[in-house]
């Protein structure tokens, strides 16, 4: 377990070290002098200059990297171009909009996707099946954020039951809370017609098995052997997804950031990009790609404690 360990460690880290550069190359290309578009059009050459010099701009890539990649190392991911107030905690201010929306949105996805998913698996080849899969490819192919749109437009402006934008902060939970939920109901719609259809195949699978048939033979109805001794086992792949859906949800939520005027992780890269604030961009990239990895590195690590081949195979 212990060298097992020791390899995943290793490709983490270098996966990490692989994305640093290629999140600084792909930043630095972005056209647009940070500090020319901070001063305007008017400014003069050496004003411009000195501010460069100021920022740290005038070095050259490889030093700015390095500085860059250390002081993350340390716990300092720079200081904002734009608001000169410490990048670490623009983004502790933004996580504790986007960690909740992120949470709140799997919830939701998890608390839809299981009983459709049961209820498909257990009526296969009929009616209720039929519906589930049609309500499924609806939620795949419409987009979350026109969704979203139609969420403001009901919800909203038509009913009032909850706000159209904005966050009120954590002082009030409950106010919090409504704020988020159209957003995370907007977010949980695809990712709970996938994860439905992945436990759909997953239960069907399940259901062919010898330990099912046996637990039919003992007198359960197909429902009840599905529920007492099927779900178990077909949840493995479905935890998986959850855990990729988490790193996607907290990663991909610009865009409903932005229809609900959310001041998230998403929000903040969108406004840092427009501002050239590259040092913002770069470092809450950063971040969320390490929440990727990271999560995928935990998947990894639970799949070779329930399964113990899987140290002899990699």
């Amino acid at each position: 377990m212990l060298t097992y360990l020791t390899r995943r460690l290793v490709s983490l880290i270098l996966s990490l070290a692989v994305a640093s550069v290629v999140i600084f190359l792909a930043i630095e290309v972005v056209p647009g002098d940070p500090a020319a578009y901070m001063l305007g059009m008017n400014a003069q050459p050496d004003t411009v200059a000195a501010l460069r010099a100021e920022l740290g701009l005038d070095q050259g890539r490889l030093a700015r990297y390095a500085t860059w990649v250390t002081g993350m190392l340390g716990g300092d991911f720079g200081t904002s171009y734009t608001y000169r107030t410490p990048v670490a905690g623009m983004i502790a201010d933004r996580l504790w909009v986007s960690l909740p929306l992120t949470l709140y949105a799997l919830a939701l996805a998890v608390l839809m996707a299981l009983p459709a998913g049961i209820l498909a698996a257990a009526r296969r080849g009929r009616g209720a099946d039929m519906g589930v899969l049609a309500a499924t490819q609806v939620g795949i192919a419409v987009p979350n954020f026109w969704f979203a749109m139609l969420l403001v437009l009901g919800f909203a402006i038509t009913w009032r039951l909850f706000p159209s934008g904005g966050f009120p902060g954590w002082d009030d939970p409950l106010q919090a809370l409504r704020a988020l939920t159209l957003p995370a109901v907007a977010l949980a719609l695809p990712q709970a017609a996938i994860l439905t259809r992945v436990l759909r195949s997953s239960l069907i699978d399940t259901l062919g098995e010898d330990y099912i048939r046996t637990a039919r033979a003992k007198g359960l109805s197909p429902f009840q052997a599905l529920w007492r001794h099927g779900l178990r086992n077909a949840l493995i792949p479905v935890l998986t997804l959850i855990g990729l859906q988490f790193s996607f949800l907290l990663a991909g939520a610009i865009i409903i950031e932005q229809v609900f005027y959310l001041p998230g992780l998403g929000r903040l890269i969108f406004q840092a990009i427009g501002q050239r604030d590259l040092i913002v961009v770069e470092s809450t990239v950063m971040l969320l790609v390490f929440a990727v990895i990271a999560v995928t590195f935990l998947t990894d690590l639970a799949y070779a404690v329930a399964d113990p081949r899987l140290r002899r195979r990699r």
